[in-house]
């Protein structure tokens, strides 16, 4: 078997200040060098952004404006060696997408979640990348009886098409979320984005982004989330983190909460063989709220380890063993074989 050198990436909104939906920051912010400068430390080797992280303030400024400061940010990146992985939307911030953007009921609040849709495939485009991301945070409802699903399904195969015309270059990556901030999502599951894919005018072109926190929400095995997407060859970006059951979107330090859940998607990701295409592993983590400023960076650094001590577990496995206890149906001593392989017996 062919072994994957991965590779690291994170997003500035991964050195928070310490904010939660019940309180506020607890660490001074950091600048943007100064994060850039710490994933070079790491040894990871790309950023992922929003709209937004990449040109501050973005609503108020013209399109050629945001385009010049996007090249000045890909010269910041060059000179660090950082790559940018991908860029996404961030509409649910927006005053104008209270409704959801794409399936707003207001027309030209629609418009508006296309236009900037549109201006970040173009930042995408000067800071080096093509792949953007879809989080459809506020495509949703809050009452079933305030929109109709299916056509706010005609309108997000829509604004899909809108994007792919607007740039043949372009690959849209849906991440999927059931819930949070909307009562229900219309795209819950890495099922709804491959399904989706379907209506638009290049399927080929839409992929996916598997979030581990996101598919716990769902009820969801993140590892079988990850097997599926990969059948279809459809996992072109993965947010690997924790989360401690159904309550919000925790984003604790992979393998964090369950470490054997963590195990299952690294072979998951080895057995399909992911990252050989070029992906990168981000993971979409944050400090806990009582971490020291001296402490910033060890929710990365702690998930890289976590995630390559997997690995070499994943490399190890005892693959004859297990595959004997299967064709002889005994999971009960294959539950303990997983178990001890773990615990370094």
């Amino acid at each position: 078997m062919i072994k994957t050198e991965y590779r690291f990436c994170a997003g500035p909104w991964n050195f928070s200040e310490g904010r939660d939906p019940y309180g506020p920051e607890t660490r001074p912010a950091q600048s943007f060098p100064w994060k850039l400068a710490a994933l070079k430390k790491l040894g990871f080797a790309a950023m992922m952004f929003h709209d937004d992280d990449a040109v501050p303030e973005i609503d108020s400024k013209s399109h050629a404006q945001v385009l010049k400061e996007a090249k000045a940010l890909r010269h910041q990146l060059d000179g660090e060696g950082i790559v940018a992985e991908i860029v996404a939307p961030r509409l649910w911030f927006s005053p104008r997408t209270v409704d959801g953007g794409y399936t707003s009921n207001r027309k030209a609040d629609r418009q508006y979640a296309l236009d900037r849709s549109k201006q970040t495939i173009d930042i995408a485009r000067e800071l080096g990348t093509h792949l953007i991301v879809l989080w459809l945070a506020r495509e949703g409802t809050y009452l079933r009886e305030s929109k109709s699903g299916a056509r706010s399904t005609e309108l997000l195969a829509a604004a899909l098409d809108a994007m792919l015309a607007h740039d043949p270059e372009a690959r849209l990556c849906i991440e999927p979320k059931p819930n949070e901030p909307m009562d229900h999502a219309y795209i819950p599951t890495i099922g709804h984005a491959l399904a989706i894919a379907h209506l638009t005018r290049d399927p080929k072109r839409i992929g996916c982004l598997i979030e581990s926190a996101h598919s716990i929400l769902a009820g969801l095995d993140p590892a079988d989330e990850i097997d599926f997407a990969m059948s279809f060859g459809k996992l072109w970006s993965i947010h690997l983190n924790d989360q401690n059951g159904l309550k919000f979107d925790q984003d604790k330090p992979f393998g964090s909460a369950n470490l054997r859940v963590a195990f299952n998607q690294v072979r998951a990701l080895e057995r399909n063989g992911y990252g050989r295409s070029g992906e990168y592993v981000a993971f979409d983590v944050h400090p806990f709220r009582t971490t020291r400023e001296e402490h910033y960076l060890k929710h990365l650094e702690n998930s890289r380890k976590t995630f390559l001590r997997l690995v070499e577990k994943a490399r190890t496995y005892p693959t004859e063993q297990a595959d004997a206890l299967i064709a002889d149906l005994n999971y009960q001593d294959l539950d303990q074989l997983v178990l001890e392989h773990l615990l370094g017996k």
